[in-house]
């Protein structure tokens, strides 16, 4: 990739943003070094490892990446036969703590069954270095000092060295409280020089202690001596220390063999480490700048949703949708100065150099981006003034080393194409320009202030016209890009604004051209029909969310009203059980009388008491309750606002707030607002309520509910919220079985799909799918 352009666009400063993320001066190296990859299957799976940290850090908020140092020169020191010092051995005990922990975090979140090919297949790779992790920390501390467990000897020397100190500090001591020091001494402490315990002494009394003197004061009035009853003690402590540095180089000794012999897995792992380290720092820096992870293709296929510059504050960063490479290779975007169309550029830029460095993007999910092999950028003013080259004079030299490298794997961002010169030639020059590179198969994109151009979109195949959208109330730009609309000057429009007289105004416009005025009516009238088409987009989506309101409390008042219907029917069941269990008693109560008459009479029984038996067992038998009859209602009724309705086609009730023709009214039902015929309206009175009715329920293909939900491409928590209602839009269409396509992927979407059927009332129970019903990507529902 050519670094001229990578300068151009500012990744640089990308780089500087991303390091700042690191953990150690591994990752740190990596992200100052970063260049964008060029090969499909390498930028593949750069972004996989970006995806996978940034997934953890979703998951946990953090890794343990704490305590890592390139250790790599100590073992090169080691190996060339050099001594390491404490701190040295300090670094290598840390960074193998720090890769065992980073091998347990990542073994950890496996278990749970996160899937996590990358981290999984580098966990695996990180050495077990334990045994000289301990064996340092037993010997070193965390400063870099010997500890007196590093050896037996070395414990035994302090031991004799602490106690010939303590019988020095003794012996000064007494000599501090004599009844002259006060007198002799310069100040009653113990004080060392030359490693050797001494004393403050005048200078006119050098030679009441006797023993050596190691130092004087500037002054010259005060001689550190070291009194003689301490010499041999003092020359003591000296050969203890020379014995005590010996052992401790011993001590180094062995434990530079140990990292010698360990030499290339210390590499190994801090190879390892650093790679981690930059996976992390990748996520970090996307999660910053609210990144996401591009879709990566090799067909030189651009399209990003509210594609943000990555270098400006995200508040202050207006978002733009971009497509390029598909229905059109080239978009020449028109309009004045300060719009945005150099923002435009670098953020096209910038964010295919992002992508393919394996860094997430400032769009949104589901944007895409495109693997090029080279990217060429022709950007800003570049006069130069060291080689007497003119603005136009620098912009021709660049692009004359584009057009010698340029092919149809590349990206190319001109601005302001041909400025700089006489607008005729500049113009016919740029057009010319635009044509070699388009025919090459290049994707570009060039930004223009010659009218000329405007019209370059409209009869060449495989180009389109583009603007940023100017508020001419407001006189400032949007910064919004509008793809096949190209650009205006809107001078008139603000001279107007600003107050420039009429006459002006009008004189300038006849003397421009008649095509000139004609291209500015177009671009005008396509500027209305666009904002009419997004007010008319922004209304239907307002009506799209009252009808899933709508749909969502109908759901809401058949599941209360099935719920209420079962429970009176389990109410009914019990009093009709209840009725027959007493007309089985009177039954029997009958039979037992009348047996008890033919026991008693021993004759035929008289008719009268037949007919008496026969009238008790009638009245046993429990009567079914007619239905009451309704009372017709008159169909003719005049209708008057504020009357309370129900709108017979769809079930609901409402009120009635005007008219709006011979026979249709507007109604209120809820939050929604409609026309409906009058003969579609059923007049309730207002002092009674409406008997509640069953809501009409679709079923089967009426409900137009598909058998399969597709969720690939989805984000887990959109995903979940899709499932939850295609199972409620499934069991009111009556299916006993569906299907949910998740895919393989990295198995948390499936987890998570699994895991809701489980625990989801209406389910009965699921399944992946057999071979031919799409495997292990497709979970089959079977529904209650």
């Amino acid at each position: 990739m050519n670094k001229k352009v990578l300068a151009t666009l500012e990744f640089d400063k990308i780089k500087q943003q991303l390091a700042e993320h690191a953990a150690s001066s591994l990752g740190r190296e990596q992200a100052e070094s970063l260049m964008p990859a060029l090969v499909y299957e390498e930028v593949v799976r750069l972004q996989e490892e970006t995806d996978e940290a940034a997934q953890v850090l979703r998951m946990k908020g953090h890794a343990p990446l704490g305590g890592i140092y390139n250790v790599r020169p100590h073992v090169k020191r080691s190996q060339i036969g050099g001594m390491l010092n404490g701190m040295e051995f300090v670094q290598i005990a840390s960074t193998i703590y720090a890769g065992r922990m980073m091998k347990n975090f990542i073994t950890g979140l496996i278990e749970e069954g996160e899937q996590l090919p990358i981290l999984a297949e580098k966990e695996e790779m990180i050495p077990v270095l334990t045994p000289l992790e301990h064996r340092i920390k037993h010997a070193v501390d965390e400063h870099g000092g010997v500890l007196d467990s590093a050896s037996d000897a070395l414990r035994h020397i302090r031991q004799q060295l602490r106690a010939n100190e303590s019988r020095i500090r003794s012996k000064l001591e007494s000599l501090i409280r004599g009844k002259n020091a006060q007198t002799m001494l310069s100040d009653a402490i113990i004080t060392i020089r030359n490693d050797r315990y001494v004393l403050p002494v005048k200078q006119e009394y050098r030679g009441h202690y006797g023993g050596i003197v190691h130092d004087q004061s500037s002054s010259g009035q005060t001689l550190f001596v070291e009194p003689e009853s301490v010499v041999e003690m003092n020359n003591q402590v000296r050969e203890l220390k020379l014995k005590e540095a010996l052992e401790i180089e011993r001590i180094f000794t062995e434990l530079t063999a140990e990292v010698e012999l360990h030499g290339s897995e210390l590499y190994h792992l801090t190879g390892l480490l650093g790679e981690l380290d930059f996976m992390f720092t990748k996520a970090k820096y996307g999660k910053t700048i609210k990144g996401s992870k591009p879709n990566v293709n090799p067909n030189g296929y651009i399209r990003l949703h509210k594609a943000r510059h990555p270098l400006l504050p995200i508040e202050e960063a207006v978002p733009s949708d971009i497509e390029l490479g598909k229905d059109f290779n080239t978009i020449v975007i028109t309009g004045p100065n300060t719009g945005g169309k150099t923002v435009t550029l670098k953020t096209v830029g910038l964010t295919t150099l992002m992508a393919q460095a394996g860094l997430p993007i400032p769009a949104l999910d589901g944007s895409e981006t495109a693997v090029f092999q080279s990217v060429f950028a022709d950007i800003g003013d570049e006069q130069s003034i060291e080689q007497s080259l003119s603005t136009f004079s620098s912009h021709m030299v660049n692009i004359v080393d584009i057009l010698q490298e340029v092919d149809h794997e590349s990206l190319v961002l001109f601005d302001e194409l041909g400025a700089g010169t006489d607008p005729q030639e500049g113009a016919a020059l740029a057009i010319s320009i635009l044509d070699k590179v388009h025919h090459r198969g290049a994707r570009v994109i060039a930004t223009t202030h010659y009218p000329e151009l405007k019209a370059y979109g409209y009869n060449r195949a495989g180009v389109i016209n583009a603007s940023v959208e100017f508020n001419v109330e407001t006189l400032s730009p949007t910064y919004r890009l509008l793809i096949g609309v190209p650009g205006r000057s809107n001078a008139f429009e603000i001279s107007k604004r600003l107050g420039l007289n009429l006459d002006i105004i009008d004189q300038a416009r006849s003397l421009i051209g008649a095509d000139t005025n004609e291209v500015d009516q177009m671009i005008a009238s396509l500027e209305q029909s666009r904002k009419k088409a997004e007010e008319e987009e922004k209304e239907a989506h307002d009506y799209l969310k009252m009808a899933e309101k709508l749909h969502q409390d109908m759901q809401k008042q058949m599941q209360n009203f099935y719920a209420h219907e079962e429970e009176l029917a389990e109410k009914a069941r019990e009093k009709a059980a209840a009725i027959v269990e007493q007309a089985k008693a009177e039954a029997e109560e009958v039979i037992k009388d009348l047996r008890k008459l033919q026991l008693e009479q021993r004759a035929g029984i008289k008719e009268h008491e037949l007919i008496e038996a026969k009238r008790r067992l009638e009245e046993a038998i429990p009567e079914a309750a007619k239905p009451k009859k309704k009372k017709a209602t008159s169909t003719q009724r005049i209708f008057n606002p504020g009357d309370e309705v129900k709108v017979l086609s769809f079930g609901q009730k409402g009120h009635l707030i005007e008219k709006s023709g011979d026979k249709e009214w507007h109604v209120q039902m809820g939050i929604m607002k409609m026309k409906v015929e009058e003969s579609d309206l059923e007049w309730i009175k207002s002092e009674k309520k409406a008997e509640p009715k069953p809501i009409a329920t679709l079923r089967g293909r009426d409900f137009h509910v598909s058998l399969e939900l597709d969720l690939r491409g989805e984000r887990y928590e959109d995903a979940l919220l899709k499932v939850e209602k295609y199972i409620d839009d499934a069991l009111l269409a009556g299916y006993s079985r569906v299907s949910i396509i998740h895919g393989k992927g990295t198995g948390a979407l499936r987890k998570g799909v699994q895991e809701f059927l489980k625990n989801h009332r209406s389910v009965k129970r699921s399944r992946f799918g057999e071979a031919g019903e799409g495997g292990s990507g497709v979970t089959v529902v079977e529904l209650k």
